[in-house]
């Protein structure tokens, strides 16, 4: 698990449906792997990624609603950067790490209470679907292995509504 800052951005196509960006400061994973020729199961490496995501946001109650519990699905791409491979990896003389950018969706749940007239207190927890392949290599053989990273973000957050 990893703890970053997040951004969201919430444009109210209707008094019920919203257009949602979340942006993120890049998180950082382990990738774990089971099955690889070496004799390598467990930790391959690390990695970072970034997860912009685009949301439609569905809001049931009155847009004058003090509690507005709502829930959205989305799109996903998420951008992997910083590979490195594990040490336990590079002893078993696995060399190098590449991973693909990955492509997915999303969906959330969550609740905004009005503080004020305009400051929003909000909770919400979303799945996010990120699969990768990693590709190393061993003993000048590419070798390549799924990774599923599928997180779940937790985010309790303020808001401003103008």
């Amino acid at each position: 698990s990893d703890t970053q800052i997040g951004l969201n951005y919430l444009y109210m196509l209707t008094d019920h449906v919203g257009l949602e960006y979340l942006a993120a400061t890049p998180f950082k994973h382990d990738a774990y792997a089971r099955g690889l020729p070496g004799d390598l199961d467990g930790h391959l490496g690390t990695f970072k990624q970034l997860p912009p995501t685009v949301s439609l946001v569905y809001f049931p109650l009155s847009p004058y609603s003090t509690v507005q519990p709502y829930v959205g699905a989305g799109i996903n791409y998420t951008y992997i950067f910083e590979t490195k491979l594990g040490n336990s990896a590079e002893s078993k003389g696995f060399k190098g790490l590449d991973m693909d950018n990955s492509i997915g969706w999303a969906v959330e749940a969550g609740v905004d209470y009005m503080l004020t007239d305009t400051l929003i207190l909000n909770a919400q927890v979303r799945y996010i679907d990120i699969n990768t392949t990693a590709t190393t290599h061993l003993n000048g053989t590419k070798v390549s292995v799924d990774v599923d990273v599928d997180p779940m973000v937790y985010m309790v957050s303020l808001g401003y509504k103008y």
